[in-house]
């Protein structure tokens, strides 16, 4: 297993505001003691030229960074046609960026896109598969794998995921074949947020999962989670349910851990947090070393009893 990491709380001052440029990132990042940074469609301020994107190469390589994984966010449900065209282009566009500077196997995220009000869940999933199934051909030929996320809301977005519930992400999946270059990215988080068991979730998918976001909530004081629980079952973002340092708060960890080596996966985890600080990271990526030497250190003993806590955990 190998750890990156991705600047969730400081997604505002640099695709919004533009006060923190990737470059300040990639210095900041420095002392966290990860293997790569996750970056995001929105960092390349230049819309990812060729010369834009040589320049953060050449800055990944100079702090010594792997850049394991690009993370986009097409609103494919987009009820206008031209409108979901513009949206293809783009993840066609980040998925040229992902080879370049990651190189073969990076991985490039999409979602399904936004619950647009009127969409039906069989229209939407029809347009989702049917971008997907155009996506993949290029990503073979770039030797770039597609990540769908089981995603809740992006930050610019007006409505929450379309396939946010566990239901339709399912039958998202069921209509993909593709493996060798199209699979899940898990995120236990979002799982929780949208009113799911994180491991319960990840059990639901692992055939499929092929990187990992890590991230922790915490619920304040006098709430529960069913509480938080809105009428159509989700949490959403509720200010009730805090960002933390990985491995305190919601998600279990062990049997994530557990239901990730069970079925062989050793790839790359990336900590999406930052919104209480860079102190908050920098635990959060001990938090995940300690994890890779204690789940993911080869041992015969430790992957042997990884599967056996998996299969009681089924």
């Amino acid at each position: 297993m190998r750890i990156a990491a991705f600047p969730k709380g400081y997604l505002t001052e640099m695709i919004v505001d533009r006060t923190l440029s990737v470059f300040d990132w990639i210095e900041r990042a420095g002392s966290l003691g990860v293997d790569g940074l996750e970056l995001h469609s929105g960092f390349f301020w230049s819309g990812g030229s060729e010369d834009e994107v040589s320049r953060i190469g050449d800055a990944l390589d100079a702090a010594s960074f792997e850049m394991p994984m690009l993370c986009a966010s097409p609103d494919l449900t987009h009820p206008d046609s031209d409108q979901r065209a513009r949206e293809f282009d783009v993840e066609v566009e980040m998925i040229r960026v992902a080879s370049t500077l990651g190189g073969p196997g990076t991985s490039c995220r999409l979602v399904s896109g936004q619950a647009h009000p009127g969409v039906s869940i069989d229209q939407g999933l029809e347009w989702v598969h049917d971008a997907i199934e155009r996506l993949i051909p290029i990503a073979r030929e770039l030797d770039v794998v597609l990540a769908i996320e089981n995603h809740y809301k992006a930050s610019t977005w007006q409505y929450p995921e379309f396939a946010q519930r566990k239901e339709v992400f399912l039958r998202l999946l069921d209509g993909i074949a593709e493996r060798a270059h199209f699979g899940v990215q898990f995120d236990p988080s979002n799982a929780i947020v949208a009113g799911e068991d994180s491991a319960d979730f990840l059990e639901a998918v692992i055939d499929r999962v092929v990187t990992m976001q890590a991230s922790d909530r915490f619920l304040a004081s006098g709430t529960t989670l069913d509480d938080l629980r809105q009428a159509d079952g989700t949490i959403g973002y509720s200010p009730a349910l805090m960002h933390g340092v990985i491995g305190r708060g919601l998600n279990d960890y062990d049997r994530i851990f557990a239901t990730l080596v069970g079925a062989g996966y050793d790839g790359w985890i990336s900590i999406e947090d930052g919104v209480n600080g860079m102190d908050e990271m920098r635990q959060s990526a001990e938090f995940l070393r300690d994890a890779r030497e204690r789940w993911f250190g080869g041992s015969t003993a430790v992957r042997v009893r990884s599967r056996e806590l998996a299969l009681l955990a089924e």
